[in-house]
């Protein structure tokens, strides 16, 4: 594929939406039609391009984000197409993070869904434009006009219809070109156009005139053409609702049916006509080694800025996937990552290539715009800067989310212990919503992740990719501590004297307060220190080293030796007894404090809330609510979705664990729910 130098020219963008609404069968689509790929493959049949994992195939899900390229009107897309479940929303994340757009795909009888809710939530941080394309408008019960009516009630934003669907025509109207597109051949790809019928142009004259006025709000040459009942030009509309999409005031809208190869080439070139290409956004924000914040303008010139955004093992060796933000990359490069210390670690990029899903090309030279994979690098992680050497700076990191569930493992074969420990180590650079831990209480080793899904699928990459196998125990939820009330603790550190009169004799003493914070504020040291002697003033290590083994002692609680939550440290007093009060000492009696200070503030146990959604048949309300309420559920509220009903609810996740199968009996298999993690509660 050739390769294009102009930046305007690029649109690196992204396919989300909630599981299972339809996007790598949309991928799929703009594969083919782009000619990217010679045939269109399906989820079901366990063929689709994208999903080139044994577990994706083997499941029919998206469970790595794949990276691909597609040529379209001379401008060249860079397709990122991630998955739809919520234990692998990391995955959306840090796709999110490194594109310029999105588009969002919504079932046409469902409309907006839990997850598409997080997505969009995810696209709001980092101020992506977006489109929507409203899919499966061949089903019973699909209706474009409530999908957009969904959008506009739950997700805040105005939608703004560009087609409007006719899946028993097999076309789609064009609303700027006023045009009826007719889609022939057994794939889809001859275009048949024509003249809009009257008749049903007037049929869709309230789609039209919101597109209008959408328009005319961005241009105001428009506005007294519309306010006068002119049609606008198609060129003067497109420039308007592209300035109007890329400043995040309302989203186009198209509608059709991957599966039914209906509607995708109007989508393609609503990718080019109004998302955003490299230049479009605004620059990137880093932070230099000292503190000043600078922006990095996208382009050639100057030192490289790149983002790795996602370690992958392919092949068995490491590989990281990168956008270049300024500057350019070639194999043999030297790279700086800066560590949280404040030093630089450096690296050697060895070869670059191109991605397409599980195919990777060989390529001499990557500049800024482009999304890439390295290999050679050993140590850089999700979320690190690759800085040109002696040009350290960082760009902004991507949040993982904190596991919610947990299972306890062990090798299958006792021989195989240090080979598992090796594979984890690996499993987790891949996944920072991973983590290994020991229980302190039983010694096992537990694996904990996002949900039940993420931790069966990550057992069985362990097995293929690695060989090994593994025997799991029941999923264990993960919990954390928190405090009722304020307290306040004085600890005095003097261990016995030594006989040794080489050692020195140890002393410290540090009084502090703690008090609850607000759900969700994580944990706060606060410095407000009175300090005896009277003009003595602790060192930047005994500083460090107070503040050190508060943290340490925060994260095993009292009750159940678990990370202590929503609390602020307030250091009242420190008191130095001159050389005795080495930095160890400091720290000794800052843990001692703690801890007392912990006991006495009513500590209480914190278990994962979950929001939840559930889409059953409406003759089975009645069951299902009263199986929810058994389960402690809090019911938000019910809302009709077509011939069913959604219900949303908040619940802990220990009721919830194996509901699937619970809510597949209770409605016929006919049920399906989701749920994404809200917060840690008492």
């Amino acid at each position: 594929m050739k390769k294009l130098s102009r930046l305007s020219h690029v649109r690196n963008i992204g396919v989300a939406a909630h599981v299972d609404a339809g996007k790598t069968t949309l991928t799929e689509r703009i594969l083919f039609y782009t000619g990217a790929s010679y045939k269109i493959g399906e989820v079901h049949d366990g063929a689709a391009h994208m999903d080139y994992m044994a577990e994706e195939q083997q499941h029919g899900i998206t469970i790595t984000a794949a990276v691909t390229k597609a040529p379209w009107r001379e401008h060249l897309l860079q397709v990122v197409d991630t998955p739809g479940h919520v234990d692998f929303t990391i995955e959306v994340e840090r796709a999110m993070r490194v594109l310029d757009g999105c588009i969002l795909v919504l079932d046409g009888v469902r409309g907006v869904e839990p997850q598409t809710e997080t997505v969009w939530r995810q696209r709001t941080r980092f101020n992506l434009p977006a489109i929507f394309f409203v899919n499966k408008m061949d089903r019973p019960g699909a209706d474009y006009r409530r999908a957009l009516d969904a959008v506009r009630r739950r997700l805040k934003i105005e939608p703004v219809a560009i087609t409007f669907p006719l899946p028993e025509e097999g076309a789609v109207v064009d609303l700027i070109e006023r045009r009826r597109i007719g889609f022939l051949g057994e794939q889809g790809d001859a275009l048949a156009t024509e003249p809009c019928p009257d008749a049903l142009w007037e049929a869709l004259s309230d789609l039209r005139e919101s597109l209008y006025l959408a328009a005319a709000e961005m241009d105001e040459g428009l506005a007294d053409g519309v306010l006068a009942g002119e049609e606008p030009p198609p060129e003067a509309l497109r420039a308007a609702i592209r300035r109007g999409t890329l400043a995040g005031r309302f989203c186009p809208c198209y509608g059709g049916s991957a599966l039914r190869n209906l509607g995708v080439q109007p989508l393609l070139d609503g990718v080019v006509d109004f998302l955003p290409a490299p230049l479009d956004r605004p620059s990137a924000h880093a932070v230099l080694p000292d503190g000043t914040e600078v922006e990095i303008a996208m382009g050639t010139e100057g030192p490289l800025a790149a983002l790795a955004f996602k370690v992958q093992l392919w092949d068995g060796r490491r590989h990281v996937f990168a956008r270049i933000y300024r500057g350019t990359l070639a194999p043999g490069d030297a790279v700086e990552v800066p560590t949280p210390s404040g030093g630089a670690r450096r690296e050697q990029v060895a070869r670059l290539f191109d991605v397409d899903a599980g195919k990777k090309t060989r390529i001499d030279r990557a500049e800024a715009g482009e999304i890439v994979l390295l290999a050679g690098l050993r140590h850089a992680s999700t979320g690190d800067t690759l800085c040109a050497p002696g040009h350290l700076l960082s760009l902004e990191r991507i949040e993982a989310r904190a596991p919610v569930l947990g299972l306890a493992i062990e090798p299958a074969a006792g021989t195989d212990e240090e080979k598992l420990l090796e594979v984890l180590d690996k499993v987790q650079q891949e996944d920072p919503t991973l983590r290994v831990e020991e229980d302190p209480e039983t010694g096992q080793r537990l694996l904990r992740g996002m949900g039940e899904l993420h931790l069966q699928i990550v057992l069985e990459r362990i097995q293929r990719e690695f060989g090994v196998r593994i025997r799991s125990g029941r999923p264990a939820v993960a919990v954390r501590e928190t405090i009722r009330r304020p307290a306040s603790a004085d600890a005095l550190f003097a261990p016995p004297p030594t006989p040794d009169p080489r050692q020195q004799d140890l002393m410290a003493r540090v009084a502090l307060a703690i008090e609850p914070l607000a759900r969700g504020a994580g944990e706060r040291v606060e410095w407000a220190a009175r300090v005896i002697p009277e003009g003595a003033e602790p060192s930047t290590a005994q500083r460090e080293a107070i503040e050190q083994s508060l943290r340490s002692t925060l994260a095993a609680g009292p009750l159940l030796a678990a990370q202590v939550q929503d609390i602020l440290v307030r250091i009242a007093e420190v008191e130095l007894f001159g050389a005795a009060s080495t930095p160890e000492a400091l720290g000794a009696a800052a843990s001692k404090a703690l801890r007392q200070a912990l006991e006495r503030a009513e500590p209480a146990a914190m278990h994962p809330i979950m929001r939840v959604e559930v889409v059953i048949p409406e003759p089975s309300l009645g069951t299902v609510l009263g199986d929810l309420q058994a389960r402690r559920a809090l019911i938000q509220g019910t809302e009709s979705v077509g011939e069913d009903v959604a219900i949303r609810a908040e619940a802990a996740l220990e009721p919830l664990l194996g509901y699937a199968t619970a809510l597949r009996s209770l409605t016929q298999g006919r049920g399906q729910f989701s749920m994404e993690f809200n917060r840690f509660d008492v």
